[in-house]
């Protein structure tokens, strides 16, 4: 079958698992675009260089190497060093405050994603039941039709079932794994929140 007729067989249901599916799509491309480009740099040599600047007393310098670098942690540590001046606690809170924006940006879109791995399924088998339902209807009105003609019709409505599992697998497999990147830039942006208050109480001593 091609996907047209595909489409037609499975009714409505099918043009909503296909509108899922090429939102799902599209976002997982995205995000994986996003995080790859934010994860190019190492965070353990992203420190040392910021250490580096720090010991030598040139903030404008640590700012500069944490300005340039495109990822998560590196805006943790500009919002840490930019306020080098003020109390411990404002330095720690300014940097909590980073860690939060950044984590809603990582998760932007995610919810969708998971939404969808989780609902596709459920809209399928409901478009499965209306198929059967409609397999069945046909039967009894046209008043004849042997077991035949009862399978054709269930076979053409499982289609939808295959379409919600199609759509819904790749998601919620996309959905575990943007879940596990996003608990690794928490956690390196923690750490390097830790160093960096580290590295600014030894340069005040």
């Amino acid at each position: 079958m091609t996907m047209w007729q595909l489409l037609n067989i499975g009714g409505i249901t099918m043009y909503i698992l296909l509108a899922c599916s090429v939102l799902s799509v599209a976002i997982i491309l995205e995000r994986c675009v996003y995080y790859r480009s934010r994860s190019r740099v190492k965070r353990k040599d992203f420190m040392l260089n910021v250490a580096k600047e720090l010991e030598r007393g040139e903030i404008k310098k640590a700012l500069e190497v944490s300005k340039s670098a495109n990822t998560p942690f590196a805006a943790v540590v500009y919002a840490g060093v930019s306020f080098h001046s003020h109390g411990e606690k404002e330095i720690s809170n300014n940097m909590e405050r980073q860690i939060v924006i950044e984590t809603t940006t990582l998760e932007k879109f995610t919810a969708i994603v998971g939404t969808i791995g989780s609902v596709a399924v459920y809209i399928g088998l409901f478009g499965t039941v209306l198929g059967i339902i409609r397999a069945f209807h046909d039967i009894s009105a046209a008043g004849s039709g042997g077991i035949s003609v009862v399978i054709n019709g269930i076979s053409e409505a499982l289609i939808c079932t295959a379409a919600g599992l199609c759509v819904a697998v790749p998601a919620v497999v996309a959905y575990n794994y943007f879940i596990k990147k996003i608990d690794s830039f928490i956690k390196d942006m923690e750490l390097s929140a830790s160093e960096t208050m580290d590295l600014i109480n030894i340069k005040k001593r």
